[in-house]
Formats: structure tokens, C-alpha cells, sequence
């Protein structure tokens, strides 16, 4: 069973041409400006996994290997649970969460009932180390057989136990081992979903390359981020201005222009050449990412004056492409950890805070309106200038929907440490009277007595949705440190 992830194919897919109806200025200024960027061949990661259960027919000839077999004894989950039967529930639902994924599940067919075929599986995993283990224990007195396995692979595992299938407390080490992502409940089907787009994400994460771009650097350099191996290449901002000042305009950027403008609601302040300049900022964004075959980008764009490219930067996390503002590394892995873990965009910004009503404020200019997917309808949003510098540059003032969902998303590379901070939006506050920048939303967080506590630093992430268990599941199979309400 295997899932090849490929993006440049999802940007050719009807998930992109659905867009053209819901939002096509964006969809549309993506194609037009050219090929996507040349996302480098990413190998699938390999899940190594397997069934423990006997055979009824072994069980009843007393051939089973555990305490009860002299009695032809069906322990716990006992023999109405038809193990079987439900090995291959487990295998359908696992086909259906690993569609899109960059997985490679390599399961036995056969279930595993003997200390030999446990010595086979060790020996298979220590030849061929997998990059996490999946495993499925259906059989109460096989929890120990399990055990050599987890001596030999040091790795990420996710351990599915289903309720019944254990007597009295669960063994301690699948409880508490901090590797293990240990599942005990009944079709914990999401449950079983985060761990693997955990894995998918790591994967991802230490395939991808990061292009950075900068006033303050010189020359071309390289760098691999310590934690996930994230390749990261960095080029002086010379190389994007001097691209953006040697593109000419064309038709085809004239109709993305007007394209931008289509969806809005209302524009407010902003000329028709400013959506041009805007045009040519995506433009030459895309070809960047080209050239030096980037999944994700950041810029340091505050003083790029008519070349500020909010506007594509909120074009491409709406197609899952992350695109972080200002240089900031840390909000861009945020970015492409949480695109690659939650299959959503993204909303980087800064963060403020009601001290009087306890509540979390974001705002920034490249929130995207596809705030549920690529595939989704987006939100409804207007035009204004961007805050904060002239000459005037399209943002987008996006209205988040009230009572949504929303987690609260950051990865720091010094710890390494994650947070995951989970609320819901209370409205999109106007301007005035708050401040900001052009997109603002006003959250209530769960659970949260000073909300001036969660304080991730500068520029984390918000993306719509409940996805703080995933995130906990990321950080107890990869081991790292996580601040959290979940």
C-alpha cells in the first residue's frame, strides 16, 4: 500500500481548476504566471507494520503461544471479535487517510502469533530500518510479544490497541514509552490519522527546501535546519528586485490584475496599477521558487516598496505553498509543518492581546480567504492598502467566519518546541477601532486564564480548525517540547 505525494501534481489537479469559480483571481494568477515551481522528486516515507492476533483454529487446537493455550482459551478481545474481519476495516480505513500522503505502508498480510515470526519482523526492521513502525495488537496476552520489537527499533512507532483487546490497565511501557503514539479505544480512525500525517509531515519537512531572501545577505548560501533537515538556501534581495524590475508587463498580467480584483467584495484606496505591481510581485515570486526549486519561500519585504508581495504570498498558502513575511524562518517552517500536518493554509501574524476580556488578537496582510482548504470555498474578503508603508500595496482584508474553530501554531527552532493553542474566532474586528494591519481576527482561547501566557513570540501561525491533539501526536512520536490547552 503506498500514496505518492506530489504537489506539482495537486497544482494540475481538479482541486486547483475547482477554484476557478470560487476564487479566481487567485487560482487563475497561479497558472497564468507561468509554470509552478519545480518541486524536487520526494521519496515516500516508509511505514514498516503488522497484525498480532492467532487464528481461531490455532487457538482451538490449544497451538497458541501464551498462558492460556492448554484450555483452547480465546482471552480478551475473546472470540466473538473476529479479528480478521476487522484487519481488513483497519486496512480500508488506512488506504483512505493515506490517499495524497507521502506514505509507503508496508503491513504483513499475515498476522503475527509466534516468537519465530516476532524474530523475522525484528530481523526485517533492523536490515531495512523503516522510518516508523505501525501495529496492531488484537490479542491481550501478545502485549509482551510485542516488546522485542520495540527493543530493536528506536524510531517513531503507532501502537493501535482497540478497547477489549486488553484486560485491566494497559501494559505501562505502551502508555508511557515517549515514542509510542499508543491508541486504546474503540475506531479511533482519527486518532490513527494523526500519527501517520505526522510521519508524512516529518517526512516532508526534511525533503523540502526553503528559499530565503534577504537584504542583509551578500551571496548565495546553504544551511540545513538542525531539527527536521530542512535544506535552506538563502539569495541576496538584489535577486528578486532585479527580477521584478526586468519583467515587463503583459496581458497575461493585466488579467490576473483584474482577476485579484473580481472576488472582492469592496476595495478601498488601492489603483489599478498597484494590482499590476502586484501581478509582477507573484510573478517573479513564482520564479524564484523555480529557479532555486523551493517548496516554501520567505522574504524580507517590508522595504520592497511596489514590489511587496502580499498579495501572492496569500495566493500561494491558499494552494499550500508556504510563503512566510519578513525573513522569519521559525513562522516559515511553522507555515510548511502545519500546510504538510493539517492539509490547511496558514494565517502569519503578529500577535496582541485583551487584557481586559482575555482574548488573542492576530493581524497581518497575507492572510489567504482559503482558510479550509485549497479545495474549499473561500471566505469572503475585501482590498485595502497594507498598513504600514507607502507606496500603497493591495492586502487583503479577510473576514474570518464567527465560532470557527482555530489552533494557534508555532515551531521554535531553539527549543526545538512546539506550540498548539486551541480556540475559537469571536469575529474579524474592524478597523477602526482596533489597529493592526489588514486582516485581523479576534480569538477566544479554551481554557486559557491569562491569555498573555501563551504569548509563541513574534509570528506564529493561525489555521482554522482543531488540530492540537495532532500536533501533541507530532511532538510525542518525534519527541519534542509542546506548549498546548489540548
Amino acid at each position: 500500500m503506498s500514496s505518492e505525494f506530489s504537489r506539482r501534481s495537486f497544482l494540475k489537479s481538479g482541486a486547483l481548476l475547482s477554484m476557478l469559480g470560487a476564487w479566481p483571481g487567485f487560482a487563475q494568477s497561479a497558472m497564468d504566471a507561468g509554470s509552478a515551481p519545480a518541486y524536487r522528486a520526494k521519496q515516500a516515507a516508509r511505514i514498516r507494520g503488522a497484525f498480532f492476533y492467532p487464528p481461531a483454529e490455532v487457538v482451538l487446537n490449544g497451538q497458541c503461544e501464551d498462558g492460556w493455550a492448554s484450555h483452547s482459551w480465546f482471552t480478551w478481545p475473546g472470540n466473538q471479535f473476529k479479528p480478521e474481519e476487522q484487519q481488513q476495516s483497519f486496512l480500508a480505513a488506512l488506504e483512505r487517510m493515506a490517499g495524497g500522503l507521502n506514505l509507503e505502508l508496508a503491513l504483513d498480510a499475515t498476522p503475527i502469533y509466534t516468537d519465530a515470526a516476532i524474530a523475522t519482523f525484528v530481523a526485517d526492521i533492523q536490515g531495512n530500518p523503516p522510518d516508523a513502525l505501525l501495529l496492531f495488537n488484537f490479542w491481550n496476552s501478545f502485549s509482551k510479544k510485542i516488546f522485542p520489537i520495540l527493543d530493536a527499533f528506536p524510531g517513531p512507532v503507532i501502537l493501535y490497541h482497540p478497547l477489549g483487546a486488553n484486560h485491566q490497565l494497559p501494559p505501562e511501557r505502551f502508555r508511557t514509552d515517549p515514542r509510542i503514539h499508543y491508541i486504546h479505544s474503540i475506531e479511533h480512525f482519527a486518532a490513527l490519522e494523526n500519527g501517520l500525517r505526522a510521519v508524512h509531515a516529518r517526512t516532508l519537512m526534511a525533503k523540502s527546501r526553503l528559499l530565503r531572501i534577504s537584504g542583509k545577505i551578500e551571496q548565495e548560501t546553504d544551511e540545513t535546519e538542525p531539527f527536521f533537515n530542512t535544506a535552506i538556501h538563502a539569495v541576496p534581495a538584489a535577486h528578486f528586485n532585479d527580477l521584478y524590475d526586468a519583467l515587463e508587463e503583459t496581458e497575461a498580467m493585466r488579467e490576473m490584475a483584474a482577476a485579484f480584483r473580481a472576488g472582492a467584495r469592496a476595495i478601498t484606496d488601492l489603483s489599478d496599477q498597484s494590482f499590476l505591481d502586484a501581478a509582477r510581485a507573484h510573478t517573479a515570486v513564482l520564479e524564484m521558487m523555480k529557479r532555486h526549486e523551493a517548496d516554501a519561500i520567505t522574504i524580507e519585504c517590508l522595504f520592497l516598496k511596489h514590489r511587496k508581495p502580499c498579495l501572492s504570498f496569500a495566493t500561494n498558502n491558499g494552494m499550500l505553498i508556504p510563503c512566510g513575511c519578513e525573513n522569519d524562518v521559525n513562522a516559515t517552517l511553522s507555515m510548511m509543518l502545519g500546510a504538510y500536518l493539517f492539509d490547511r493554509p496558514g494565517f502569519q501574524h503578529n500577535p496582541e492581546f485583551d487584557t481586559v476580556e482575555n482574548r488573542y488578537f492576530a493581524s497581518h496582510c497575507t492572510c489567504t480567504p482559503q482558510l479550509h482548504g485549497a479545495d474549499q470555498p473561500p471566505v469572503p474578503y475585501d482590498f485595502r492598502p497594507f498598513f504600514h508603508q507607502m507606496p500603497k500595496t493591495p492586502a487583503l482584508d479577510v473576514q474570518w467566519p464567527p465560532d470557527e474553530p482555530v489552533t494557534l501554531f508555532k515551531y521554535q527552532a531553539d527549543g526545538p518546541l512546539l506550540h498548539a493553542w486551541e480556540g475559537k474566532v469571536l469575529s474579524s474586528p474592524a478597523c477602526p477601532p482596533t489597529g493592526g494591519c489588514a486582516t485581523r481576527v479576534l480569538v477566544e482561547m479554551r481554557d486559557v486564564k491569562d491569555i498573555c501566557d501563551i504569548y509563541p513570540g513574534p509570528h506564529p501561525v493561525l489555521f482554522c480548525g482543531h488540530f492540537a491533539k495532532r500536533v501533541n501526536t507530532f511532538a510525542k512520536l518525534f519527541q519534542l517540547n509542546i506548549q498546548t490547552n489540548a
